[in-house]
């Protein structure tokens, strides 16, 4: 189950597959990346936009970070300007190792309580759940990218974390 050092690990590859999946969707142009290619929410642009929402909401409930405006309608809206999402993708991306540095083992324990405006409810679930979530959230959408991005020509790079550079290790 989820830990500190699940967490750190995971932080990790989410900032390095973020970079590499960003910088090959930089070979594409603005109307390449939002063109709707049939994934869930369409384009490469609003995928990108939705696992940054996902991250923000997850962020703010784990830390304190700031909330993402809107619900899951809006989540696809945090991309039309590339140049200031890529940095806002950055930032966020330290926020997240800089949480998985910085979280004890005790915090994992117990639950995490919400109002969930996807369902409409108030949630409880283990911490570990959700921790995990967040983090296959982001594989399971960055797939997707993966996917649209090598049918557009464009090769992203390695995915499996055993080939994760040295330098994002010692991150």
């Amino acid at each position: 189950m989820p830990n500190p050092e699940y967490a750190l690990t995971m932080a990790r590859y989410n900032l390095w597959q973020n970079e590499t999946l960003l910088n090959a969707a930089d070979n594409l142009s603005a109307e390449e990346r939002a063109r709707d290619r049939g994934a869930f929410f369409g384009s490469i642009q609003k995928t990108f936009s939705h696992i940054m929402w996902g991250d923000m909401i997850w962020m703010s409930r784990f830390a304190g970070t700031p909330c993402p405006p809107g619900g899951l309608a809006e989540s696809v809206l945090l991309a039309d300007d590339w140049t200031a999402f890529r940095k806002k993708r950055q930032v966020l991306d330290e926020w997240i190792l800089q949480w998985a540095h910085e979280v004890s083992p005790e915090w994992f324990e117990g639950e995490l309580s919400w109002f969930s405006v996807a369902i409409g409810c108030e949630l409880s679930k283990a911490k570990t759940t959700v921790v995990l979530h967040m983090f296959n959230h982001q594989t399971h959408h960055r797939g997707q990218i993966h996917a649209m991005l090598t049918a557009a020509g464009i090769k992203p790079g390695d995915t499996d974390v055993p080939f994760m550079p040295e330098h994002y290790l010692s991150l």
